[in-house]
């Protein structure tokens, strides 16, 4: 795959103009995609293993038919799971339906419920485009793809590199130990700041998530001024 060799320490010298000029492109097409978008918008994260019999695919497609009703773009990873059923509720709700996929070694194909698709070859490009198109993210139980996507979003957020920009764990109980760790080793051992815990808000009430995006995008609109932030460590 393109990607393990430009990863790769053994990458050869006179790859690097090709490579740079494929990746350059990508972040084009990436942003061209996110131009496209326009109307406010949420990134809809979780796992996409979850099946559509469950809760949390249920409580994902009803929070993308919310943000559709309330004239919101709905953003995802374009995968099954979560992300399809984040996509099947904006599309329920006559909302705008965005899916940012990956091409892997596994082919996860796009889920058929998007207006804006756009399949990526670098995870870095993708996830730039996640956080750019949103204002926000509401997060799903999901595996490490799902947990790197909320670290990365905390720590722009902490190092001023966005502002304003709500990150809601949806389900208490599934991060329950996750906000245990945060708060018992990082917050404890010094490693975070005390405010540094407000920056996630964790719910099981779909209107307290939404509320939570709307607010911090109207405070957006009324105070563009970033506020200042810690450095992370």
């Amino acid at each position: 795959m393109e990607d393990r060799r430009i990863l790769s320490a053994e990458e050869k010298t006179e790859d690097l103009e090709q490579d740079i000029a494929l990746i350059a492109q990508e972040f084009r097409e990436g942003f061209q995609a996110v131009d496209q978008i326009d109307r406010p918008a949420v990134t809809i994260f979780g796992s996409a293993r979850v099946q559509e019999d469950t809760v949390v695919y249920r409580d994902a497609r009803a929070a993308g038919q919310r943000f559709a009703e309330l004239g919101w773009a709905v953003v995802t990873g374009g995968g099954p799971g979560v992300m399809e059923a984040a996509n099947r509720g904006a599309k329920d709700g006559g909302g705008l339906s965005v899916g940012f996929n990956i091409r892997l070694a596994h082919e996860q194909a796009p889920n058929p419920y998007l207006d804006i698709s756009l399949t990526f070859k670098h995870f870095y490009a993708r996830k730039t485009m996640f956080v750019k198109a949103a204002e926000g993210f509401l997060v799903f139980p999901g595996g490490f793809g799902t947990v790197d996507e909320l670290f990365e979003a905390l720590t722009l957020i902490q190092t001023g590199k966005v502002f304003h920009f709500p990150v809601v764990l949806y389900g208490t109980d599934y991060f329950a130990e996750l906000m245990d760790w945060v708060r018992g080793e990082l917050l404890a051992d010094g490693m975070i700041s005390p405010n540094d815990l407000e920056l996630l808000h964790v719910t099981d009430d779909l209107d307290e998530a939404v509320a939570l995006m709307l607010d911090s995008y109207e405070r957006r609109a009324e105070s563009p001024a970033a506020p200042v932030k810690a450095d992370a460590q």
